[in-house]
């Protein structure tokens, strides 16, 4: 069976392959770019300007130009002035909006396409392509490694909050099987008492003080060890599921591990899984957890464009800048393989791509990424 072919967004590599060399007579490639670059968020709005700028750098076409505009976040009137802007300067091709909730306001431009680092939707909208880390690749992901690791008792944690429906409605589409979901409380009072009940916390702990008095007034040898071995432990019993898989992130995933490990939940039992990580350093001082697995962008690559970033800017970069990076070399690849960008259609590659963030594809006007497993072990994060 033949290898599928993976197309590379090496930019050297598109620009002297001869094969993928469009109609010379295109004169320019013309490409907005939306990002709040003034007020609150300007910090992040200049840093997606910055990598757009280390993108056009590596592709070394003198024919690209970026037209950056600010348009705020989540403020329709600067958005709508930005893209007006945009457009009277010749361009149908524009990076962003960056939050989900300006999608509605985006689609009335339907002569203009979109390319969103949102990870809300991995299906094409209308008009815009979601090129984020979305949570169903995200979630596939997992469930792939926790087979492979065979379990087949997962719980999938998360928040009651205002994306509940909606992780609740993309669950229902994956139709994962062997999953239970647990909903909880984000207020930490409240969440441990939730999970002391989903781990049967006080029946297990109980367990522990009956068998404790069965050897408590013996003196033979065989009953002193036995009580010795039992006065090591917190609770007696295992738990009815050997996996978990938490949807939540930040201070909040902390104190969902906490309690986990606060109900002694057995780490050798069972393989605690999470999402929506950049790889965040401050995990590995969570020191309750032995190990953490995640699915997430190519870690290498992640470092080195860090790296490139850093040496030309002096400061770090946000995490959804990389997704601009690849969104800037995915648009040029589609311009030089198509001769034009007229709309969603022409981004629909029948081979995989490799980028910044890793390898993904686009079939059925549907992004999917082939996501790496990583582990938090040890003040590391390894490849698993």
């Amino acid at each position: 069976m033949k290898k599928r072919i993976i197309i590379l967004l090496s930019y050297i590599i598109l620009i002297t392959n001869s094969n993928l060399l469009a109609d010379e007579k295109n004169k320019s490639l013309k490409i907005g770019l939306l990002a709040p670059l003034t007020g609150e968020y300007a910090e992040l709005g200049n840093s997606l300007l910055y990598s757009l700028q280390l993108a056009l750098e590596e592709i070394g076409d003198n024919k690209i130009s970026i037209i950056p505009r600010d348009a705020g976040l989540n403020n329709n009137e600067k958005l709508n002035l930005a893209i007006e802007d945009i457009k009277s300067k010749g361009a149908n091709i524009i990076i962003g909006p960056i939050s989900h909730k300006d999608f509605s306001e985006v689609k009335k431009y339907s002569d203009i396409t979109f390319i969103s680092p949102s990870n809300m939707n991995p299906e094409f909208a209308s008009n815009i392509i979601s090129v984020g880390i979305n949570l169903e690749s995200q979630l596939q992901a997992l469930n792939n490694f926790l087979k492979k690791q065979k379990k087949n008792k997962t719980i999938i944690m998360f928040p009651k909050n205002h994306y509940t429906s909606l992780i609740e409605a993309k669950l229902k589409k994956l139709n994962l099987n062997n999953v239970k979901i647990f909903k909880y409380d984000p207020n930490p009072q409240i969440l441990t008492g939730e999970i002391e009940t989903l781990t049967n916390y006080t029946q297990r702990k109980k367990n522990l003080e009956l068998r404790k008095k069965l050897f408590e007034d013996k003196e033979d040898e065989q009953s002193i060890k036995q009580l010795e071995r039992l006065e090591q432990l917190y609770t007696l019993g295992k738990v009815n599921f050997d996996s978990v898989i938490i949807i939540d992130f930040g201070n909040n995933l902390k104190s969902v591990l906490t309690s986990l490990v606060y109900t002694d939940v057995d780490q050798s039992d069972v393989i605690f899984t999470t999402v929506n990580q950049w790889f965040d350093e401050s995990i590995f001082y969570e020191n309750t957890i032995k190990t953490l697995y995640y699915p997430s962008v190519n870690y290498k690559e992640f470092k080195k464009y860090n790296k490139k970033y850093f040496d030309k800017f002096n400061s770090y970069p946000n995490e959804i800048t990389i997704l601009t990076y690849d969104a800037l070399g995915l648009i040029y690849y589609a311009w030089k393989q198509n001769g034009k960008i007229s709309s969603t259609n022409d981004f629909l590659f029948k081979n995989k791509i490799k980028g910044k963030i890793g390898t993904f594809g686009i079939k059925d006007k549907k992004v999917f990424q082939e996501l790496e497993i990583y582990k938090a072990e040890k003040n590391k994060f390894i490849k698993f």
